[in-house]
């Protein structure tokens, strides 16, 4: 069974009761809602009149739930993991240490690769412009040492969207790409404890104040997938000046799409598990690969 993401918008009380999470009303403790914490994968905290017990909590870390707290626009802030999530953590933890820096670089390469590549397939799923991201995308060298990322970024940006320019703080619809890129990287910091990796330890990405660089470098080939979801909204109802319940979640979907890796279909939450599950074995020399998803 695909695991749920919960969003909790508006002033609530949640507790563990019978291995279910209890969501009660603030004011009246009417029950509002029950989920089994089995079936959550993400649990996201939109307000600042929620009380959540510390017994949920620990069951919640307990099975591996991504927990995200947003700010006061709305978007996630801090994002609360287990510190473990596999029975061979230490081990796992020493492969991860030993990757030599040609082997990261390689990792890298592959990376930016299939998200020059994604962000091809989405131009032309939408008949924009594409043609140099296919050069872009062959001329990467290990490390990406001349930057094909970045070329490729500023090509795609400008086609996307009409006189748009990507920026953490610019116009819409950045706001609607930051909380969907922040959802995305929780997912992806979910998927890499439970594969016995820490987020912290990055191939690519080295920021000494940023405790998930891992997370931002396996998160990279499918932020197109963000950026899809973010379209598709924008073409139907117009930008969103405001990140109101509607768009939220329409981007909290991004869970159960469905994108094809490894040769099959499956929901991006499932795939992210791939993804990480293929980078350990190439830290371990069981793969040269790593398997990431196509977008369609």
């Amino acid at each position: 069974m695909i695991k749920k993401t919960i969003y909790i918008g508006n002033a609530s009380y949640l507790k563990l009761k019978q291995n279910q999470m209890l969501v009660e009303d603030a004011e009246t403790k009417t029950l509002k809602g029950s989920v089994p914490i089995e079936d959550v994968a993400l649990l996201v905290l939109d307000h600042f009149q929620i009380t959540i017990s510390n017994q949920l909590l620990i069951r919640l870390q307990g099975n591996n739930v991504a927990v995200v707290n947003c700010d006061t626009h709305h978007l996630p802030l801090g994002l609360m993991l287990p510190l473990y999530g596999h029975t061979e953590y230490s081990e796992r933890i020493k492969y991860q240490l030993q990757a030599s820096e040609p082997l990261k670089k390689q990792l890298w390469k592959q990376t930016v690769e299939q998200k020059i590549k994604n962000q091809q397939l989405l131009l032309e799923l939408n008949n924009k412009a594409s043609e140099p991201m296919m050069a872009y995308g062959l001329e990467v060298k290990s490390g990406d040492t001349t930057n094909r990322e970045g070329m490729a970024a500023q090509f795609y940006w400008k086609h996307l969207f009409d006189d748009f320019s990507r920026a953490r703080f610019g116009e819409e619809p950045n706001n609607l790409l930051n909380f969907g890129y922040a959802i995305l990287r929780s997912i992806v910091a979910r998927a890499l404890v439970s594969s016995g990796l820490l987020p912290v330890l990055g191939i690519y990405h080295r920021n000494k104040y940023n405790p998930y660089c891992l997370a931002d470098d396996i998160m990279e080939p499918y932020r197109p997938f963000i950026d899809k979801l973010v379209f598709n909204y924008v073409s139907m109802h117009g930008v969103q000046e405001e990140l109101t319940k509607e768009v939220k979640a329409h981007i909290l979907t991004i869970a159960t799409q469905d994108v094809k890796i490894d040769g099959a279909v499956r929901p991006l939450l499932i795939a992210v598990t791939t993804t990480t599950s293929s980078l350990y074995k190439c830290y371990t020399g069981e793969l040269r690969q790593i398997k990431y998803p196509v977008l369609d």
